[in-house]
């Protein structure tokens, strides 16, 4: 049996690193992202093998291996996931800019 899609998490642990949620949540937000772009530019580029300049209708619905390769891709763990394990096992580096303090003259 397959592993959960969705998983109850525990808001405290997720804060914990930073000690700010929305920013736990931007951290994972932004590397899920990376994850998503990076697995969609692999599928299009091992499906762009299969492009054809002929509009075969047949051609299309014979091609076990392109089906394959996307099915493959559908049962892959989602970017959110992922980026969310890796942000609570600490696999994630990450910095937060230095808040500019105004100075205020007397």
């Amino acid at each position: 049996m397959s592993k959960a899609s969705i998983i109850t998490r525990d808001v405290e642990k997720i804060a914990q690193p930073t000690g700010n949620i929305y920013q736990s949540v931007a951290i994972v937000s932004k590397r899920a992202r990376q994850l998503s772009t990076k697995v969609r530019e692999e599928l299009s580029s091992k499906l762009a093998e299969f492009a054809s300049t002929v509009d075969n209708l047949e051609e299309v619905f014979e091609n076990r291996e392109q089906i394959e390769i996307s099915k493959f891709y559908e049962r892959m763990p989602k970017p959110t996931a992922v980026a969310t394990e890796e942000f609570l096992n600490g696999e994630i580096r990450y910095r937060v800019p230095e808040e500019e303090q105004e100075e205020t003259l007397d």
